[in-house]
């Protein structure tokens, strides 16, 4: 069955229509500095070095598109499996949502599906780590079957414990592995090597042999494919996957009498003038340079935009710049909070639920009722929204450029037998249970009157349950994305809304769902520490806060253009004549 996908995404692979992803440059040339000519020390630059880059790109490409089947090959087949009506439908692809929790649930999965296996596993986790094998691990277990053994590790230093796994073949029989980790792993070579090859076992019709497999999206598996082969296991797949949105404090901008109506970079930075009390600790802006990458029109990941026939990677187009330069008034005026100038992101949260921060960035995944639980201890009338989709300009229509379909995956070891992956799929079929079922209610919650009591807006956890239940197995593999926050539909109602809006401006950019191997020469230039926003003191953030000019940022643009950026650029020029035209 064919999966709905955003009214205004273009299809993928090779059916992908060049006329769709040229839509960027006119929400680009609507931002207020761009009727200035592109300078010159933007785009390919020129000389024999550069003729040499170029060729050594060109072959890596070829290489990779002899090598690579039809993606649609390897796909699962989507099966839809609506055990529960949501109180609020899709609309433009975004999330169902949900204002109750539903009192009777379903069995999607009938008998054990596991053969009695112990398996060790890794995930991340960003909070507290649950004690090992406790009730909660043993009671899921229990109806699984089989003995996973749940070792979560700390989110914040996760993935620089990755690579030794990987040098001392390590790697547990099945761990989560975020495509954004995948940068020091040389993942495209070891992924074969390390990996079981899913594609016999799930491509096509083969996956309804796991309905709730089935059940994901096609989307949410395109990202899991390397080498043309299936390997990868959705984690909080979903069509509609935004970098983030830009949060304001709605309760504290009804008590200043501040209506929000953003339309434009020009009316986002009056707004912050407006609202700025730094004698109250109040600030304006936390960090948004991310962020306005929807406004400015910049291309996300892997960061490439057609131009009058030529690819530019993002650091190489104007609204880059000019992003860079909007960022940097809002801090010249004072309008950013010091903590967040000075790049002390681990407590921007914190500062955003005081009000010591009004409007700041931040994933959607932080729009939740525990973010609301959070920001309600910290102030009683704490309300969190989003900025709708907006152009720097004003003007023009604004575009969302989507994520992959999903940005965490699973992975089984290679090593395991073919009777034991077929264990851990039937395995991963449980966890993918979606909302509504029985299974996804033990995953998520744990057994109830030990974990959790059932409550008129759903299951509230004990405090067993705040000690045991945490993401662990949901990380291995989960269901098609949706919203519910029990206690808070209004939460529920916002967020549906937004992306519902969100929807109408989707866009697929160039190469999207694509994974497209790297030889090694060409990784260091797809990741440059100069432009990296999460770097500390890289060169685009000392832009933004004066350290570093104009001159200087062009001057390693010019740099990374003559030690690998051009033959970068000709390998994805190749993939894009493939692929586009």
């Amino acid at each position: 069955m064919k999966e709905k996908s955003p009214t205004t995404a273009t299809p993928s692979a090779r059916s992908m229509d060049r006329r769709s992803f040229l839509g960027l440059a006119a929400a680009a040339a609507g931002t207020p500095f761009l009727a200035r000519q592109i300078s010159p020390l933007l785009g390919r630059s020129s000389g024999q070095n550069t003729a040499r880059q170029v060729a050594k790109g060109e072959r890596a490409a070829r290489r990779l598109m002899a090598a690579s089947p039809s993606i649609s090959d390897v796909l699962p087949t989507y099966v839809p499996n609506n055990i529960v009506k949501p109180s609020i439908p899709s609309v433009n692809g975004s999330p169902e949502g949900f204002l109750t929790f539903p009192t009777d649930l379903v069995h999607t999965v009938h008998g054990t599906p596991g053969n009695g296996g112990t398996y060790q596993t890794m995930t991340p986790l960003w909070g507290a780590i649950p004690p090992a094998n406790n009730q909660y691990y043993q009671a899921v277990n229990k109806a699984l079957g089989a003995n996973l053994v749940i070792n979560p590790a700390n989110g914040d230093t996760y993935a620089n414990t990755l690579p030794s796994l990987f040098a001392g073949n390590k790697i547990p029989d099945w761990i989560q592995i975020a495509t954004w980790m995948m940068g020091s792993l040389d993942f495209p070579q070891a992924v074969g090597a390390k990996f079981i090859d899913l594609t016999p076992y799930l491509a096509g019709n083969n996956v309804k042999e796991y309905p709730n497999l089935a059940a994901i999206p096609t989307s949410g598996w395109q990202a899991g494919v390397w080498n043309g082969r299936l390997y990868g296991l959705p984690v909080y797949p979903s069509y509609l996957n935004f970098t983030g949105a830009i949060f304001y404090r709605a309760d504290i901008m009804y008590k200043l009498g501040v209506k929000v109506d953003v339309k434009s970079a020009k009316d986002l930075l009056e707004l912050g003038k407006e609202i700025n009390y730094p004698k109250g600790k109040r600030w304006a802006f936390g960090e948004v340079l991310v962020y306005m990458e929807q406004p400015f029109g910049v291309p996300n990941s892997p960061g490439w935009q057609e131009h009058d026939g030529k690819l530019l990677a993002q650091w190489e187009t104007p609204q880059f710049l000019e992003m860079l330069l909007w960022e940097r008034e809002i801090i010249r005026l004072g309008l950013m909070n010091p903590e967040d100038v000075a790049q002390q992101s681990s407590s921007a949260k914190q500062r955003f639920w005081s009000g010591e921060t009004v409007i700041y960035g931040d994933g959607l995944g932080a729009w939740t009722y525990q973010d609301a639980l959070s920001g309600l201890a910290a102030n009683h009338s704490y309300v969190r929204q989003a900025l709708a989709p907006f152009t720097a300009s004003g003007t023009g229509t604004p575009q969302y450029l989507l994520q992959n379909g999903a940005s965490y995956f699973g992975w089984l070891n290679k090593r395991l037998s073919n009777d034991q992956v077929r264990e851990l799929l039937r395995i991963a079929d449980y966890l993918a249970a979606p909302f509504g079922s029985y299974e996804y209610n033990l995953v998520n919650y744990g057994v109830e009157d030990v974990d959790y009591t059932m409550t008129s807006s759903g299951p509230k956890l004990t405090s067993t349950g705040n000690t045991n239940v945490a993401t662990t197995y949901q990380f291995l593999v989960s269901p098609q994305n949706f919203i519910i926050n029990p206690g808070f539909p209004e939460i529920t109602k916002r967020n549906a809304a937004w992306y519902q809006n969100a929807g109408k401006y989707a866009v697929k950019p160039l190469f999207y769902d694509l994974n497209a191997p790297l030889p090694p020469e060409l990784s260091a230039a797809a990741g440059p520490t100069d432009f990296n926003p999460s770097t500390t003191g890289s060169l685009i953030i000392e832009v933004t806060r004066g350290r570093a000019s104009v001159g200087d940022f062009k001057a390693a643009v010019k740099r990374w253009q003559q030690t690998g950026g051009d033959a970068l650029r000709a390998f994805y020029e190749k993939l894009y004549e493939q692929y586009y035209k």
